[in-house]
This record gives C-alpha cells, sequence and structure tokens, in this order.
C-alpha cells in the first residue's frame, strides 16, 4: 500500500495565497525526489475540542488557520530515499530560509497505509488524527476498513487510514502530544476526500443518523483524544489544474 508523510501547520491567515504560492514552487522539487503526490489542504470546518483537536496540535494563534498536508510514496524505500536526497539539496535549504509559517510548530511523520479504499481525488477531504493501542492495530484496521466500505457509499471518493511508522517526537509538538498519547499508543493519520463540500455534509448527515452504524462495544481506539476537521484543497499535483482560491 501507499506510504504517506503527513503534516499539519499553523499559517498566518493573511498568508494563504503566499503559503499555496510556496507549496506549488516546491512541488516540481518533490516530485523529482519521488514524491508521487502531494496535497495541501486548508482549515475550513475545524471544531474547536475539550481535550484535543487541530488547533491545539500547533499551537495555532488567533490570526492562524490549519493547513493539513501529505505526500504519497509508492513505498517507504521510496520515502526514505527522498528524505535523504532532501537534507542534501540546496533548494530544500533555500526554501526552507523562506517558509511563510512557524516551522517549529508543524506536526509530521511517516505512516504506512493499513485501509485504502477508492482512487479518485476529491474536492473537499476530511482529515483525522487518531490514537490507537498497540495491542488494538488489528482491531481498529477492521473497523476503519468496514467504515471505509460506508463512506464510499455514501458518496467519498476516496478513504485512507495510516498508522505511525516514523513519526519523531519533536521540541515543540508532535503527533504523539497532539493526541495526548498513552504508554505504547500509536497514531492514525487519517483522511477522506470527497467530490465536494455539500457531498460530505449530507454523508455525514446520514451516517450520523444511522442507528446499524452506532459503536457496539468498546472502541478500539480513544474517541475523546481523536480530533478531526474538513478541509479545502489549495494545491494538489494529482488535479489537471490548481484548485481555485480566495
Amino acid at each position: 500500500m501507499t506510504y504517506f508523510e503527513g503534516f499539519v501547520a499553523g499559517v498566518p491567515e493573511a498568508n494563504k495565497e503566499v503559503y499555496r504560492k510556496h507549496a506549488a514552487d516546491a512541488a516540481p522539487i518533490f516530485q523529482e525526489l519521488g514524491v508521487k503526490r502531494h496535497i495541501e489542504a486548508w482549515d475550513s470546518d475545524v471544531p474547536e475540542g475539550k481535550v484535543t483537536d487541530f488547533r491545539k496540535a500547533v499551537e495555532a494563534k488567533p490570526d492562524e488557520k490549519v493547513v493539513f498536508a501529505w505526500f504519497e510514496y509508492p513505498d517507504k524505500a521510496t520515502r526514505d530515499s527522498a528524505n535523504e536526497k532532501m537534507k542534501s539539496d540546496p533548494r530544500m535549504e533555500n526554501m526552507g530560509k523562506t517558509m511563510p509559517f512557524d516551522g517549529k510548530r508543524m506536526i509530521y511523520g511517516g505512516f504506512d497505509a493499513i485501509v485504502e479504499e477508492g482512487s479518485e481525488q476529491g474536492a473537499y477531504t476530511d482529515g483525522f488524527v487518531v490514537p490507537v493501542p498497540k495491542g488494538k492495530a488489528e482491531a481498529y484496521q477492521q473497523l476503519a476498513a468496514k467504515m471505509a466500505k460506508v463512506f464510499r457509499q455514501h458518496g467519498a471518493t476516496r478513504v485512507v487510514e495510516a498508522l505511525s511508522d516514523d513519526v519523531p517526537k519533536g521540541e515543540v509538538t508532535d503527533f504523539y502530544r497532539a493526541v495526548k498519547a498513552e504508554g505504547d499508543e500509536k497514531v492514525v493519520f487519517s483522511f477522506i476526500e470527497w467530490p465536494d463540500k455539500d457531498t460530505r455534509d449530507q454523508a455525514w448527515q446520514k451516517i450520523m443518523a444511522d442507528e446499524s452504524l452506532k459503536p457496539e462495544g468498546e472502541m478500539p481506539f480513544s474517541g475523546q483524544r481523536m480530533f478531526w476537521g474538513g478541509f479545502e484543497p489549495i494545491f494538489d499535483t494529482a488535479r489537471s489544474r490548481e484548485p481555485a482560491h480566495a
């Protein structure tokens, strides 16, 4: 299955266009180094959580929005090779000097796909970050695979669940802190792509009202520490043209 490098960052709202251009300028370099697809999605419907949420994950400031982004690789070996090349590429060093956001608060890491349903790209994305006990990873995968088919039946173009594989601990922020990981918990980086926001909103309304989909028994993850949100792609190398932006 596909290997993912997942990112979450806080970006000043005033820098949206600068950020989009920065990503667009960097994309050809990433593709040259092995990235199969590169997508950047902008905060659209990101709720505030009592325990965790996307804003808390990156210590977002009042004037900042959250970006949910990822790179796709055919496998981990390609990703590892790309990361090594990035470390010594002078173009990457130059880009690092002009980032339109605080890189110290960005969280990132490598994730191995455990569920991958569908292949078409969407124009709206739901992003999730979930803490899963290591011993319940298989049960989580089974539940996620079941729900992926439900999302697809309700119009989702693609559903991905990816389990932490190479996720570093950061000095300021990281994925583990974002979900307040306990003991041997792993982190899942997950997303659902939809044709548009209306399809997504209608699908969730139907799914939440469907009694047959209500969970039974103990869930294989901590729902209180999971967080999610809706994001609008502002750059996607898989699309024939860049999505419209404000």
